[in-house]
């Protein structure tokens, strides 16, 4: 009559495992025969609903019987179980004169429950006075009545000797271990109290071995004391280990009402309820010694678990003749799916996954439902429902999952197996387990710490972009600055040749000046010497007048810049700024204070510089400026032939400086007529004039080059000075990328370094990737390896630059990689122009090589900065699938606790070693069930065992037919249930051996004392 058994596996029931009735033997406040129905009524109206009794007395199982057989009359309804609890004293008193109470809890599940429990108990014995006493009703009524030297009645008898019946802890344990029904069907119970429990005797260091005795004779400890369920669970004073060698193990704390009034009935003080999790049985209570951490808890309530809209309660297949149980009760926990081999395992985990709108992206060649709907639909109207703990419920027709919306988020996470195997496998996965490892991650961080990103890729870019953009403008201003010593160089290379142009011009002026002399005769001369004045005057003039002219061309075109900057391209810029920082948010009225306009009124000053360059031009020429044509270049009158004068132009003490071109030409035109009348030899010593006056003008501007030329050796100084800070600059930028990374990874790093086992294992590293073949390869490339020098044949740049380079650029400062940079020139740059393969007297063609070589020996393409995931120190990239797996599961299962949603695994033991799973998992399924609801389809056994799964689900498959599906059937229920583990240790490979150590696991032994 009794209720065991819970097809949705372990649930959290009340228990109260130590609770008196009316007609206790010791201290009964209850009242008379009546009492018991007000007990009753109390049992039966319980808040919460107590489901398991443990009805205690001392010596006796009176009150048990009487308690069983209302149970069996129909009351207490609601109470699952109940079970003798047998209390007993030690003969050992704590300090306060009080003796150790223990407690002997027995399985009612054997029908020789009664006479097998007071068999044992009449083979303990007290002894008083020349008399010993057993342990039976008769014995203890005749020691109460010795006792007390009165006829008293058989109650009061029996109570008085209960009160002075004392056991020996040897005679006790000596039975015990003599008893195997006993040790097959009872447990036992001591109290850690200081009044009546073993607290009572830590004072006294004389009794600190029979503490430690008695202590580790029992499986339980009747404890309501948080800090003696910590000590005991091995999180106090002494850890598991120290438990296991000193108590034989963990042991659970359990507390009850220890009603002996009315008012105490299932009301333990401050609400201490005992809560254990599995069926109403005293298996259950077997399972609690075993898992004294997962399966018990004194508290006002249990655990809660996921949460109630991310757990699913059943799941209902509707129009499937071939399902057999309709609907399927879920637990809220670990559920493990095993069966043998075709017998619907996969078929269980698909349906969920679909009515869950998670099934879709898994709709592979191997899945249930893909092969049930092709090439013939055998599904036919089939749909999954999901009913939800908190009242929801989600449905899908299996015909129609290629027509769900797109963006229907998926209610739990799927694991199936092929997408385990996509990504444990050595061949081409890895891309698709890095967006895995990388979406977890992203879950990691809180929701205010992702700013507005939708994944890790986003959040990524955000945190790096500071450092990016400060390495890419440092690699644009190496790149701009080769060009610039490039130009800086071609000025440079330009002196020589210009020195010589220079040179050339001189010897031709001599010469010119020589044979214009010859075109003057005797009497002339003056004249001559008056005019080589005025042409020089006039050339000093033309000068001017062309700088002059430049000059307003340059303002004319910077008229036309202004012009093309408001009018299109300072918005361009603007919209481009902007869009480079949308993350800011700012508002388009505080968008305006970042429009760039002209500081000042450009346009008065190009009109002011304009007018004063025109007004110079007309005066150093002396002739009206008519007009600007169509290019905006301003042209000036034809001079005209000067008059015909013996007579000077220029007044007397006028200094030639003061005078307009116009007039500095006509008479020098004068002056040329009165030196020769001979119309040939003037047009000749004009021409001769003009060309001694050109050559002048070269050989200004050639001066300038030589100035601008002998200037570039300092501009080039500062390039490479700047050249080389770039280069730093480009480091520093990584610098600050990998900072910004480390950032991004440091609550995710912090949550594993205080991680042992399997999760211990894991890092995130961020690291520098040098392509050092790709950048030698490329400077290889610029020489000539045939040539002897140090770079001659293919590998020796690249060992120079492994031994010189390699190691700054993969883990150094910004500031050691400029020095190593600085190290590699100063020792290799003859050999790297040695190798140049055009000769240095082709010096444009040796100017291009060399700024090919700079701008390679500066390139940075080759350095890229990454971050990945480790195990034991081995890139993801490089582990074995099976490790993998391991990382893989690491992930969902500790890393990834913002994902709440059930989560789904169909075989992940395929790709894991027996040993790895035991080793790296068990634990974290252990954890993990605590806050999130598991599916696990299986064949191993340490994933249903050592796991302590909530729910066992057992496949299996009728008879197959050829036009239908075969008819699947699934049985359900907890560890605590012995058909299940049955079929656990007849299904699972290597089942019993997963038992032996769980308890080996546990060091726990609920055999023997």
């Amino acid at each position: 009559m009794q209720q065991k058994e819970n097809s949705a596996g372990s649930i959290w029931r009340r228990w109260d495992p130590h609770i008196h009735t009316p007609g206790t033997v010791l201290n009964d406040q209850f009242g008379d025969e009546a009492a018991w129905e007000d007990f009753l009524q109390r049992i039966e109206t319980s808040n919460p609903q107590i489901e398991v009794l443990g009805i205690t007395d001392y010596y006796s199982l009176d009150n048990y019987e009487k308690a069983r057989a209302y149970r069996n009359d129909g009351r207490m309804p609601n109470v699952g179980l109940l079970f003798p609890n047998i209390e007993l004293r030690y003969a050992i008193g704590t300090p306060k004169g009080t003796p150790i109470n223990f407690h002997l809890m027995v399985s009612p599940d054997d029908i020789e429950d009664v006479v097998q429990l007071k068999r044992f108990l009449r083979k303990l014995t007290f002894k008083a006075g020349d008399d010993e006493y057993g342990c039976s009703r008769n014995e203890i009524i005749r020691l109460g009545r010795h006792h007390t030297g009165k006829h008293l009645d058989d109650r009061a008898a029996f109570t008085a000797g209960a009160n002075q019946f004392k056991v020996s802890p040897d005679q006790f344990l000596k039975e015990w271990a003599d008893s195997p029904w006993m040790q097959k069907n009872a447990l036992i119970a001591i109290a850690a109290g200081s009044g009546d429990g073993t607290s009572g005797l830590q004072r006294d260091d004389s009794l600190a071995a029979l503490r430690q005795k008695l202590e580790r004779s029992a499986h339980v400890i009747f404890s309501s004391n948080p800090k003696d369920r910590d000590f005991w669970l091995g999180n106090g004073a002494v850890s598991v280990e120290e438990l296991a060698k000193t108590y034989h193990g963990r042991k659970p704390c359990l507390h009850g009402s220890d009603a002996h009034d009315p008012e105490d009935v299932g009301a333990p003080a401050l609400d201490r309820f005992t809560w254990i999790k599995g069926d109403a049985s005293f298996e259950s209570l077997r399972q609690a010694c075993m898992e004294p951490e997962l399966r018990v808890i004194v508290a006002p309530t249990p655990p809660s678990g996921a949460f109630s809209s991310q757990t699913i309660k059943s799941i209902v297949i509707a129009n499937a003749d071939w399902f057999i149980d309709r609907e399927l009760p879920l637990n809220s926990g670990l559920i493990g799916v095993i069966g043998g081999r075709g017998s619907g395992k996969t078929a269980l985990a698909d349906m969920i996954a679909a009515g869950a709108h998670a099934l879709l992206p898994h709709l592979t060649k191997t899945s249930f439902v893909k092969r049930a709907r092709e090439p013939v639909n055998l599904l036919g109207d089939t749909s999954a429902t999901l009913n939800w703990k908190d009242g929801k419920r989600t449905t899908v027709a299996l015909r129609d999952l290629e027509s769900e919306e797109p963006n229907e988020v998926p209610r739990v996470q799927y694991l199936s197996q092929q997408f385990v195997e996509q990504l444990c496998s050595a061949d081409g996965a890895t891309d698709a387990l890095i967006r895995e490892i990388e979406r977890v991650i992203f879950m990691v961080h809180s929701q205010e710490k992702r700013m507005g990103t939708e994944n890790f890729r986003e959040l990524l870019d955000m945190h790096a972009s500071r450092g990016r953009q400060r390495r890419a403008g440092h690699e644009r201003a190496i790149a701009e600055t080769g060009d610039k010593m490039g130009a800086e160089r071609d000025k440079q290379d330009a002196v020589p040749e210009a020195q010589k142009r220079r040179a050339r011009l001189e010897i031709k002026i001599d010469q010119d000046k020589t044979e214009r002399t010859k075109l003057i005769t005797e009497d002339a001369k003056a004249h001559a010497q008056d005019l080589e004045e005025v042409s020089a005057a006039a050339d000093t003039l033309r000068g001017q007048i062309e700088q002059a002219r430049r000059r307003l061309e340059a303002l004319h075109v910077l008229t036309d810049d202004v012009k093309a900057f408001r009018e299109w391209r300072k918005e361009n810029e603007f919209v481009d700024f902007k869009e480079k920082h949308t993350a800011t948010d700012l508002q388009d009225s505080e968008w305006a204070a970042f429009r760039t306009d002209y500081v000042g009124d450009v346009d008065q000053i190009i009109s002011s510089v304009k007018t004063a360059t025109i007004k110079q031009i007309k005066r150093l020429s002396g002739l009206g400026i008519d007009r600007e044509d169509d290019s905006g270049k301003t042209q000036v009158t034809d001079a005209g032939e000067p008059l015909k004068s013996t007579k000077s132009l220029i007044p007397r003490d006028t200094s030639l400086t003061d005078l307009p071109l116009s007039v500095l030409e006509k008479e020098a035109a004068r002056l040329r007529r009165l030196i020769s009348a001979d119309e040939e030899k003037r047009t000749a010593y004009k021409k001769l004039s003009g060309r001694i006056a050109a050559a002048h003008t070269q050989i200004s501007n050639l001066d300038k080059a030589i100035a601008v030329g002998h200037a570039a050796e300092k501009k080039i100084g500062d390039l490479i000075a700047a050249r080389n800070r770039s280069y730093q600059g480009v480091f520093e930028g990584i610098e600050a990328e990998e900072k910004a990374l480390t950032e991004l990874y440091s609550p995710l790093s912090e949550h594993l370094g205080h991680s042992g086992g399997a999760l211990g294992k894991l890092t995130f590293s961020i690291r520098r990737n040098v392509d050092l073949a790709a950048w030698a390869k490329k400077g290889e490339a610029l020489l000539d390896l045939r040539k002897a020098g140090d770079f001659r044949g293919r590998g020796a740049l690249n060992a120079a630059a492994e031994a010189l380079l390699l190691e700054a650029w993969r883990t150094g400062s910004a500031e050691d990689v400029a020095k190593a940079m600085a190290t590699f020139r100063n020792q290799h740059d003859e050999h790297l122009r040695s190798g140049a393969p055009v000769e240095k007297t082709d010096k444009a063609r040796y100017r291009a090589w060399a700024g090919e070589v700079s701008r390679w020996l500066y390139s940075t393409d080759h350095i890229r900065v990454s971050y990945g995931v480790q195990h034991e120190g081995v890139d993801i990239e490089t582990l074995s699938p099976g490790t993998r797996g391991i990382v893989l599961l690491l992930l969902y299962l500790a890393i990834d606790t913002e994902d709440d949603r059930p989560l789904i695994i169909d075989q992940p033991e395929e790709n894991l070693a027996p040993k790895s799973i035991f080793d790296e998992l068990v634990e974290l399924f252990r954890q993990t069930k605590l806050r999130r609801q598991i599916i696990i389809v299986t064949h191993n056994a340490n994933l249903v065992v050592n796991t302590d799964a909530d729910q066992v689900i057992v496949a299996q498959c009728g008879q197959l037919h050829p036009s239908k599906l075969p008819e699947i059937r699934y049985t359900c229920g907890g560890l605590e249930n012995a058909d299940i583990r049955a079929h656990v240790c007849n299904i699972l490979e290597g089942g019993e051996e997963a038992f032996r150590e769980r308890a080996k696991r546990l060091r726990v032994d609920v055999t023997t004392a």
